[in-house]
């Protein structure tokens, strides 16, 4: 086996994953937890190669790790560790590893695959493309893996950035602009059924930046949001502020701002109600009108905002979309065009969750392949 890589330096992404220490995997990585325009594509990697086996690799290592939140795994130090493990596997699975090497140019005739590359000319009967997507482009992304597979006739699912921060016209964001660094726990939805990602759902934290909204409630929505289509933002989830700010009008005395602030960070609070008269936010909460109060519980527990864009490939965690799956084998990631070309990880229309989940399908996709190749002859 050959592996050639163009980057200067190896597994960037794995290096700069989970604020450096490698959110390696999640605990509960299923099918549920991925989108594709072929959902039942990743079924078979994922039910191969799971979570516990991508564990009790780490263990074998004796590498620390911990469970962080909701599954996600992460390692005690750095994520230097996952690199060094993976680098020594395949050492001992004599693996030849050419880096910085450019690839450029690759034919396939009758008896496999010639490439060219800055180290002179490869030959090999099968050819695996681990490429990755678009994202972080200053690390070394590229469209190489989606450009080779067009050669042979490969479609490919439009992409696009994944996980990634939202942004919002500056005229209309302004008034939140400034509450940029605060952060709270929401419900967040977007989607629509009938598209090819779905509608979901999910309670996050939020995080306001100078642009628009990010962490983790915003990255994960941001999978399933279509350009000019709103997002839905509950401020206050598993709460009903109609019925506190009911209750708070018959026992208390403070003013509206007061009481909101004990329900949600009270610079939200004081930059919401700006946009109310005076005379009302003023008004101590005996005095507040009972239909002011219920419109109140419903914008804030049913915020709908249109994002303008995203921050892009240059700060998504992964790009959505891919080699169509539709044109390759389940069970082996192999190409049903070409004979020998296979496509694994990011650079196929297989998208998970933020928190691990794809990570786990790199994983999972480079072992089935890797199980094909083992029954049949080298590659690079």
């Amino acid at each position: 086996m050959l592996l050639l890589d163009h980057a200067e330096k190896i597994a960037e992404k794995i290096r700069i994953s989970g604020g450096g220490r490698c959110n390696f995997t999640n605990r509960e990585a299923g099918p549920a937890n991925f989108f594709s325009a072929n959902p039942h594509f990743c079924r078979s990697a994922l039910a191969r190669y799971t979570p516990a086996d991508f564990i009790a690799l780490v263990e074998r290592h004796r590498i620390a790790w911990h469970e962080k939140h909701k599954g996600q795994l992460f390692c005690d130090d750095s994520s230097d560790a996952i690199i060094e493990m993976l680098l020594r596997e395949c050492a001992q699975g004599g693996v030849t590893h050419w880096q910085p090497c450019a690839v450029h140019a690759v034919r396939h005739g009758d008896v496999g695959f010639e490439l060219d590359t800055d180290r002179g000319t490869v030959r090999a009967a099968r050819l695996v493309v681990a490429t990755g997507g678009l994202s972080i482009p200053k690390i070394g992304a590229s469209d190489f893996g989606y450009r080779l597979a067009r050669q042979f006739g490969h479609a490919i699912v439009e992409t696009r950035p994944a996980l990634v921060p939202l942004t919002f016209d500056p005229v209309t964001w302004a008034p939140y602009a400034a509450l940029s660094g605060l952060s709270l726990e929401v419900r967040i939805a977007a989607g629509e059924a009938r598209s090819r990602t779905g509608r979901a759902e999910f309670i996050e934290d939020l995080l306001f930046t100078h642009r628009g909204l990010s962490g983790p409630a915003v990255l994960q929505i941001s999978s399933y949001w279509n350009t000019g289509t709103p997002i839905r933002i509950d401020l206050a989830p598993g709460r009903d502020l109609a019925a506190l700010l009911a209750e708070a009008k018959r026992r208390s005395q403070r003013r509206l701002v007061n009481e909101l602030a004990e329900i949600i960070p009270k610079r939200l609070a004081d930059t919401w109600l700006a946009g109310m008269p005076d005379d009302d936010a003023a008004l101590p909460m005996p005095q507040q009108r009972d239909r002011t109060l219920a419109q109140l519980a419903e914008r804030l527990q049913r915020w709908e905002l249109k994002p303008q864009g995203s921050e892009g490939y240059r700060k998504a965690e992964v790009t959505a979309g891919g080699v169509d799956t539709r044109e390759l084998s389940s069970q082996t990631l192999e190409s049903e065009r070409i004979p020998g070309l296979h496509f694994i990880g990011e650079v196929v229309d297989v998208t998970g969750w933020l928190g691990g989940y794809n990570f786990q399908w790199a994983w999972a996709s480079a072992a089935a392949c890797a199980r094909a190749l083992a029954a049949g002859t080298p590659a690079v």
